[in-house]
């Protein structure tokens, strides 16, 4: 029985080192990519807020778990045994998701850079978010620059390589960033998202051990007898 409850407890303490790292992740993702996600025309609810309610919620369950292990909480065990249940579905289904799903995803950015692109003087929101985003790529327009010239007749100043500005003439272009950003966006998410389906996967693996754990020291713990009337 010691040796399971410890194991039980290290279990909850990795789990809680888990939500800690999401909660971090989600506060990052929120603070230095929520313009770039503000870009795609994807509908699915957005990666941070979704990182920063699991977070959060891994951390108080693992401690909580921990207690029961502690204290030999019987209820409270069978309860997080059931929510670690209810986080592995939740893995698996994320992780088999942006296996399927990440075409979708870099389509969503196509749809919603060319809204950005078409709306530039309208939307300072976007057209913030697209000049940051080209900034920090390097890249100009969706498929390449030529999107502007169709769109707005010129490029912004976040196209061009140097502060002092670039220009189009019939020799070519000068200082200019000639790369889409599509084809960067694109890239960024293929490459990105088997880690991502392999951490939510690998997760899940976790989340085995942890029911198997509560399930067993739950079944161990004797039921506490009703107080005397």
């Amino acid at each position: 029985m010691t040796v399971l409850k410890l194991s039980l407890m290290a279990f909850s303490f990795v789990f809680w080192a888990a939500g800690l790292t999401m909660l971090m992740v989600g506060l990052w993702a929120k603070v230095r990519l929520g313009s770039y996600l503000a870009l795609s025309a994807s509908d699915s609810p957005g990666a941070p807020a979704i990182l920063l309610a699991t977070g959060t919620a891994v951390i108080v369950w693992a401690f909580l778990g921990c207690f029961g292990a502690a204290t030999e909480h019987r209820g409270l065990l069978r309860s997080y045994g059931a929510f670690l249940a209810a986080v592995l579905l939740a893995a698996m289904a994320a992780g088999l998701s942006a296996l399927l799903y990440r075409q979708d995803i870099a389509r969503g950015f196509r749809v919603g850079l060319r809204r950005a692109l078409s709306a530039y003087g309208e939307d300072d929101g976007r057209a913030d978010a697209l000049d940051a985003l080209q900034r920090s790529l390097g890249c100009c327009g969706v498929e390449s620059y030529r999107d502007w010239l169709h769109y707005n007749g010129s490029v912004p100043l976040s196209c061009c390589r140097a502060r002092r500005g670039c220009w189009l003439s019939s020799a070519g272009e000068h200082g200019l960033h000639r790369e889409g950003c599509f084809g960067k966006v694109s890239a960024f998410v293929s490459s990105n998202m088997f880690c991502v389906a392999t951490a939510a996967l690998g997760l899940a693996v976790l989340q085995v051990v942890g029911v198997v754990l509560a399930c067993l020291m739950a079944a161990r713990v004797p039921a506490r007898a009703a107080a005397p009337h």
